[in-house]
């Protein structure tokens, strides 16, 4: 039924033009379409969709994750952009400079505009 069938990521925004501002401004995502309802932004080879949400920000899980090939580049260019990563300090997770490892992947935590947590990481095997 829905295995052959591609899957949209939503994003809530409680601002909706703030949310366009950093997607499209300091991440540097193309915009795909734009509704009064919401964004679709375009990200590699995939679309996700930000809508208007009084929720936003509220989740205290990652909600959307990019795979990436060099971990600090795309850090410290998201650095320059103004991007502040998290740390984190808890069982199973504690990040140094930004930056978590487990045996097969290296991952960094930041929030958009809205406060929603967005993750890059980089397979250590890459």
């Amino acid at each position: 039924m829905l295995n052959d069938q591609p899957i949209r990521p939503t994003i809530p925004a409680a601002d909706l033009d703030r949310a366009k501002r950093f997607y499209q401004d300091t991440l540097g995502l193309k915009i795909a379409e734009e509704r009064e309802d919401g964004i679709a932004f375009e990200s590699g080879e995939t679309t996700f969709y930000v809508y208007p949400s009084a929720f936003a920000g509220t989740s205290q899980a990652t909600l959307a994750g990019w795979m990436v090939s060099d971990l600090e580049g795309t850090m410290a260019d998201l650095r320059e952009r103004g991007i502040t990563f998290e740390e984190y300090d808890m069982p199973g997770l504690k990040t140094v400079d930004g930056v978590a490892e487990t045996e097969t992947v290296r991952g960094a935590w930041f929030k958009d505009s809205e406060g929603n947590i967005l993750a890059v990481a980089q397979d250590k095997s890459a």
